[in-house]
């Protein structure tokens, strides 16, 4: 034991970072149940007939709290990992979970790709207008 007068329960501080490691959060899984496809920008967004997560004893806090943060606004997955200070990897795990036990459900934008084409936009409001 040292002689800083502090205990051994004091072998750690805030700039150590979290206790419990993000691989302990996923009990060591890389990839859900759900098997979603969650990239950074996908949409994750709270069951409107969701119960309380709290009362779900398999869900973790980290679980609650993007439950909760998704129920103030839909997030993205980047987001949900900026705002709870965790791997990109620990959140798709958890929003696949969530989404397994439909807590959340998951959406993607439309890609640029299946967008229609402007120009394609403008015949149809020039017919429009020609009526």
């Amino acid at each position: 034991m040292s002689g800083d007068g502090q205990g051994r329960d004091h072998w750690f501080d805030d700039d150590a970072g979290p206790v419990v490691r993000p691989y302990a959060m996923t009990r060591g899984r890389t990839a859900s149940a759900g098997q979603h496809r969650l990239d950074l920008i996908a949409v994750v967004v709270t069951e409107l007939d969701a119960g309380d997560p709290e009362a779900d004893p398999t869900l973790s806090p980290e679980h609650v709290e993007i439950v909760g943060l998704c129920r103030d606004a839909p997030q993205s997955v980047a987001e949900l990992a900026a705002e709870l200070d965790l791997p990109v990897g620990v959140v798709r795990v958890l929003v696949g979970d969530l989404a397994h036990a439909e807590f959340v459900h998951v959406t993607r934008p439309v890609p640029p790709a299946e967008l229609p084409d402007e120009s394609i936009l403008r015949d149809v409001i020039n017919g429009l207008r020609a009526l």
